[in-house]
């Protein structure tokens, strides 16, 4: 029996996307966690209020440089952009599918089947293509539904975490059936409790009014706000991350195979990896002259 053949990526990554990645990746960590580290005396947290506005413009502009880097992938080696019309086309579609997948749940107790639809995306696709769209998708969302705020480069950045990690599962040649699937449903539900994590830590520090048991104190050491994050986290949004985990798990296990195998065939039939050419119609064939005779002396 052969191998499945592995597919090409649309957005692949060269050493340059992974450096712009990672670049925004830390200024990302740094956006969800520095109030942990902030000193009492810090201006930082003298302006907490104004800080998610900084890095709601900060982010963006990371993301489009993370976009511009990432669709260069392929032109060092004389190959075809990164992000060609194809590229493009398929981002879209899925973009798209992502956004309106996602008010469904309408937010009633965390449930969010785009996540589903992100996981498998970034799996076939790739980790470049999973942030991409991830964060594409997440964007969309907001301006399909309102949700556009100072939460919405956080909420980009953690999708895009989501779709990459996806992409960097064990490949598909050595995991298919329901290995895979287990594979991606335990990933899965691991992602969405994550996500639900990382985008308390963005908004937990700006909450007034909360019990001193759970709120955040500035300058406090690192361990005792993170005992009243934990406890934050269980007494507020623990609710609404596991039935998103639940709902994750059982979407993989029963559309997973069928949304593989589309998601796999349009990849294939795009032929991302087909070098791209142009050359000169062939000319036709002149047809042979006739002898002509001999004149008479």
């Amino acid at each position: 029996m052969t191998p499945p053949t592995t597919l090409a990526r649309p957005v692949p990554l060269g050493r340059r996307s992974v450096l712009a990645l990672a670049l925004t990746s830390l200024v990302g960590v740094a956006g969800f966690g520095w109030p942990l580290l902030a000193s009492t005396r810090s201006a930082l947290v003298g302006h907490s209020a104004d800080a998610p506005w900084l890095f709601a413009l900060l982010l963006p502009l990371l993301l489009a440089v993370v976009v511009a880097q990432i669709s260069e992938g392929r032109t060092a080696g004389g190959g075809a952009p990164g992000l060609d019309a194809k590229s493009v086309a398929l981002l879209g579609v899925l973009a798209a599918a992502g956004a309106a997948l996602r008010p469904l749940g309408a937010g009633t107790a965390g449930l969010e089947p785009m996540f589903f639809l992100m996981v498998l995306s970034g799996r076939v696709l790739g980790p470049g293509f999973g942030f991409v769209l991830g964060a594409l998708s997440m964007f969309a969302s907001a301006l399909l539904t309102g949700g556009v705020g100072p939460w919405l480069p956080f909420q980009m950045l953690a999708m895009g975490w989501v779709c990459l990690g996806a992409g960097l599962l064990p490949g598909p040649a050595r995991l298919r059936g329901r290995g895979e699937l287990a594979l991606l449903a335990a990933y899965g539900a691991a992602a969405s409790l994550l996500y639900g994590v990382i985008m308390n830590l963005q908004g937990w520090p700006y909450i007034a009014g909360l019990a001193s048991s759970i709120s955040f104190v500035p300058g406090d050491p690192v361990p005792e706000n993170l005992v009243r994050f934990a406890a934050y986290c269980l007494t507020t949004s623990l609710g609404w991350d596991l039935p998103r985990a639940a709902l994750t798990v059982v979407l993989c296990l029963t559309l997973g195979t069928p949304v593989l195998r589309a998601l796999r065939r349009a990849t294939r039939r795009a032929a991302f990896a087909a070098p791209v050419a142009f050359r000169p119609p062939p000319t036709a064939p002149t047809a042979p002259t006739a002898p002509t005779a001999p004149p008479n002396d």
